[in-house]
């Protein structure tokens, strides 16, 4: 019988016989005509029964008055005896009464086989049980970090809404949806939002717009569409992000946010996208007054040349104003007035100001005004930044705001054709900004 511990090749052959043979045959010619064929210590008998050797397995059919088939022999002998007895099978030429042919077809290492099963198995292992114990630990660091975000979070109002630890203290906000979104953020270090809740806007949340910058950061879907309405009739909101669309703001990664946030679009163009009438001019009025004294700060963390390039110059208020601000705004930004600059000659760029008119899309133009691509005026500033130099101006169904000033300076366009200004703080001189409001 074979042993199959002490197992180290198997001998693979096949056979063929000029008539019907069956196994018996084929294991009676085996055994007696190697026979004293290689001497005593390799008597195929004394070697079966000493467990040196397996047992012998034979497979044969017949058809068409011919037999085929293959033989496997295991071996416990090392390389050159094992080769000895495959090379004696050779030697057999009658099985039965019949002619055959005994030819060896392949040597197998059994325990090379059993390596590589050893290796496909343990790669199975390592991935399968080892990473069951990763997601096991990353499941208790996930409950730490949430038990530690939820003890964070603030109530704010009387209609307790949740909110992060530096809200009452930000100058900027962000408002969000639910107490999921406020968690999420929470989790990449963002502690200055705020949840409505819904899509009734609470008392709460228009007396904090009116003191603070406030960005609006909802879903992207219909319900974040709703919100956003809401905030706009009901509260001061200055821009408005929205995640991509179908996906919720607990569901984004820190890369989506902090690209949502830098895409936010500020109220004017808000307005013209969702079709809203703007606020009261008393109420706009005031809502200006009031948050000119309100300088907004970054919702995330800026490397160094961001931080540098954002400040502009201040000046310092006198002490009898300092005491009629809040403690902690003693500083307010200098803004100048900047009127845009109107092109006197502007038949060339008509038909394509009224072809863009209530599309909110973009066109970026050559040097000899041709279109080298039209875009969405959500992307615009994307495209700005990508462009490779052949971009010499843009016409665009949207606000011009400062960002879209300062990249256009930036990549060294002539002119910015939009639909109305925005608030700007300062206007390079190398860029001509022409709006159709004029």
């Amino acid at each position: 019988m074979q042993n199959v511990d002490t197992t180290k090749y198997v001998i693979y052959a096949d056979i063929t016989a000029e008539g019907i043979v069956e196994r018996p045959d084929v294991v009676g010619a085996i055994f007696g005509q190697t026979e004293g064929l290689l001497g005593s210590d390799l008597d195929l008998r004394d070697l079966q029964k000493t467990g040196r050797l397996g047992r012998i397995d034979v497979q044969v059919t017949s058809t068409g008055g011919k037999s085929s088939g293959t033989i496997s022999i295991p071996s416990s002998f090392d390389k050159v005896e094992t080769a000895i007895l495959a090379a004696a099978l050779e030697t057999i030429d009658r099985v039965g009464p019949c002619i055959a042919h005994i030819g060896i077809n392949r040597i197998e290492d059994v325990r090379a086989s059993k390596r590589k099963y050893v290796i496909d198995r343990a790669k199975r292992i390592l991935v399968e049980m080892f990473d069951e114990n990763i997601l096991e630990t990353e499941e208790i660091t996930e409950e730490i970090k949430q038990s530690v975000r939820i003890e964070e979070i603030t109530h704010l109002g009387k209609d307790s809404l949740p909110a992060g630890p530096n809200v009452l203290d930000s100058d900027a906000i962000l408002v969000v949806e639910g107490r999921a979104d406020v968690l999420n953020l929470l989790k990449y270090g963002i502690k200055n939002a705020v949840a409505v809740g819904g899509t009734n806007v609470p008392p709460t949340i228009a007396d904090l717009c009116a003191k603070k910058v406030v960005t609006a950061f909802t879903d992207g879907d219909r319900g974040g569409e709703l919100i956003v309405k809401e905030l706009l009739q009901v509260a001061d909101i200055d821009y408005v992000a929205r995640a991509p669309e179908g996906k919720s703001v607990e569901d984004m990664t820190q890369k989506e946010i902090v690209r949502a946030l830098r895409q936010k679009i500020p109220m004017e163009q808000v307005l013209d996208l969702y079709k809203i009438k703007n606020q009261p001019r008393r109420r706009r009025d005031l809502t200006t007054k009031r948050k000119s004294l309100i300088r907004e700060k970054p919702t995330l963390a800026r490397s160094v040349a961001e931080r540098a390039e954002a400040i502009a110059p201040r000046r310092v208020l006198p002490r009898s104003v300092r005491e009629a601000v809040p403690r902690e705004v003693v500083e307010v930004e200098v803004v100048e007035a900047v009127e845009p600059v109107h092109e006197p000659e502007r038949e060339w760029f008509r038909q394509h100001v009224d072809d863009l008119d209530g599309t909110l899309s973009a066109r970026l133009l050559d040097r000899n005004h041709n279109i080298l691509k039209e875009v969405a005026v959500r992307d615009l500033a994307r495209e700005l930044k990508e462009a490779n130099g052949d971009v010499n101006g843009v016409i665009f169904d949207g606000v011009v705001t400062q960002r879209i000033l300062d990249i256009a300076a930036e990549k060294g366009l002539e002119y910015l054709i939009g639909a109305k200004m925005g608030n700007i703080a300062k206007s390079p001189t190398s860029v001509r900004v022409i709006t159709k409001e004029a």
